[in-house]
């Protein structure tokens, strides 16, 4: 049978067509083919489980001014009970010219209790220094820092991100300041408990931008 990880996948990709839809849901299930066909014309029609893993989530919360560029990751979340109560993010200094810049390339989540989890990340840049909610608040709302795509220059997607916590306060991270700050997401009831990022892989001599856009998923416990 297909591992309960498979059937708890976050949202599928926009954009994907038919034959990609079907690999999507296809890749990483163990089982025989009648029952994998059958899951899959299951999953199409009528969704999947609010999970990841063992993990169930209420909602996922989004932001539209997200980057193009990339493939979103595989979702990781926080332990069974546990919020997500701080955050860093992994960013490469500016390389002047004629340096390839890529800005923001990854977003950690510290989790109560000494847990962290990440999606994929960028290989380029150093982690921060946490960012704290006050004691007995969660993260439960974002706003991304976005540079909007330029033609025939240097572009970077994704640049920094704002949380705010539960108690109302705003935490921004040490991003870099091309790009805007759009709207804030829709905040979750309780708290952020896991996050799923669309990175764009490295390149080579073609222009890189790492990290382009991000999804957090929300928890009732």
């Amino acid at each position: 049978m297909c591992s309960a990880r498979h059937l708890g996948r976050a949202p599928e990709p926009r954009g994907l067509s038919l034959w990609r839809r079907l690999r999507w849901w296809r890749r990483g299930c163990r089982m025989e083919p009648v029952g994998a066909k059958l899951l899959l014309l299951w999953a199409m029609c009528f969704g999947h489980t609010r999970a990841v893993g063992s993990r169930s989530y209420t909602q996922v919360i989004e932001v539209t001014n997200g980057g193009p560029w990339g493939d979103w990751a595989w979702p990781e979340m926080c332990p069974d009970g546990f919020f997500t109560i701080g955050f860093s993010i992994k960013v490469e200094p500016p390389q002047g010219i004629p340096g390839d810049d890529t800005a923001m390339n990854g977003i950690r989540l510290h989790c109560s209790r000494g847990h962290k989890v990440e999606s994929e990340s960028g290989r380029w840049g150093a982690w921060s220094e946490p960012l704290w909610c006050p004691h007995g608040s969660f993260l439960v709302a974002f706003s991304l820092r976005v540079e909007a795509p330029k033609t025939l220059e240097d572009n970077t997607g994704a640049n920094n991100v704002r949380f705010r916590c539960s108690d109302g306060k705003e935490l921004e991270g040490p991003g870099l300041a091309w790009g805007d700050f759009g709207s804030w997401s829709e905040p979750c009831p309780k708290g952020i408990c896991g996050l799923q990022t669309k990175v764009q892989r490295p390149r080579g001599l073609p222009d890189d931008t790492a990290m382009n856009d991000v999804r957090f998923f929300c928890c009732s416990s």
